[in-house]
Formats: structure tokens, C-alpha cells, sequence
């Protein structure tokens, strides 16, 4: 039997003890909750679409493949595989897109690679920055991300170097 097999009805029992203690009506609570989560989907939806479209159009364009060209010198120095650039665009946009284009690394170079390495930890280490505002900050509906969205990309970055830097360090070239 695994954990959550074991944790979840102490859970729901948890629940309904302190439902009872309150005079909650759970089924009610429970309706109420998933008709507040529809509202917050449907607010945050057009984000979302956004997003996703604008991802399928920068990858179809060519726009990822001349951006990464152009990172690839500046990657270079940096010690980043400049293979990993169209992974570097996408992750704070599109996790899902991200995915993709770290399955497609793995693929090409093999998950043991270096570039698979640095791809993986690169995955780990940083954030879907632009995701993560609009999906959070809209449902709670702020609109004022003045300071956020630098703070996130300087975040992302760091977590790129650190990356690399890591994988070098604990597994060489």
C-alpha cells in the first residue's frame, strides 16, 4: 500500500472532524469551492491563451532559431551550451514548451550529456516566470508588476549559470 493511499482518508477524516465541530455543511463548502475556482479559470484563461499562442508563433516564425544564433557567442563565454538557448527563451514563458524543448535536447544529445544535464538542471532551477504572474497575480488581481518581472528574469538567469556551472563542477564537460 503506498502513502497517499494511507494519508488521504486521514486526511478527509481530518475534514470532516473539523467541518462537524463548526457546523460546516462540507458539500456545500465543497460546491462553493469549485464554483470559485471556475471563476478564477475563466479570469485567467485569456492569459493563458495568450501565452501559449504567442509561444507557438515565436518557435514557427524563425524567431527562436535567429535569437538563438545570435545568444550562441555570448553562451559560449558564459559556459552555457549555446544548444540550450531555445530552452533559455522558452522556460520562463511555457513550461509545457520548455518540456518540449528539453525532451527534444535529451533526445538529440542523450539525458547523461552534458547538454542533457544542464537542460534537466536548468528545468529544476528556475520558473515558467511569465506563466506563473499571469496565471497568480491574475487570479489575485494584481496588475501593477513593476518590480516583478526583472526580479523573475534575474532569477531565471542566475538559475541558468547555476546550471551549467553545477553540472560542470559534479560531472565535468
Amino acid at each position: 500500500m503506498n502513502l497517499s493511499a494511507l494519508i488521504l482518508p486521514l486526511l478527509l477524516a481530518v475534514v470532516a472532524a473539523c467541518g462537524m465541530g463548526k457546523r460546516i455543511n462540507l458539500y456545500e463548502a465543497l460546491t462553493r469551492g469549485a464554483e470559485d475556482g471556475l471563476t478564477v479559470l475563466l479570469h485567467i484563461i485569456p492569459a493563458l491563451v495568450g501565452l501559449l499562442t504567442a509561444v507557438s508563433m515565436f518557435r514557427a516564425s524563425g524567431a527562436m532559431d535567429l535569437l538563438t544564433s545570435l545568444c550562441a557567442p555570448l553562451l559560449e563565454r558564459l559556459g552555457i551550451p549555446p544548444e540550450t538557448a531555445p530552452l533559455m527563451l522558452i522556460r520562463p514563458v511555457s513550461g509545457s514548451g520548455a518540456l518540449a524543448v528539453a525532451s527534444d535536447l535529451m533526445a538529440a544529445h542523450g539525458p547523461d550529456s552534458y547538454i542533457g544535464r544542464v537542460a534537466a538542471v536548468m528545468m529544476g532551477s528556475t520558473e515558467t516566470t511569465f506563466y506563473t504572474i499571469a496565471v497568480y497575480f491574475g487570479a489575485a488581481g494584481i496588475v501593477r508588476t513593476r518590480h516583478t518581472v526583472p526580479a523573475a528574469l534575474a532569477a531565471d538567469l542566475t538559475g541558468f549559470l547555476a546550471a551549467a556551472l553545477t553540472v560542470r563542477l559534479f560531472f565535468g564537460t
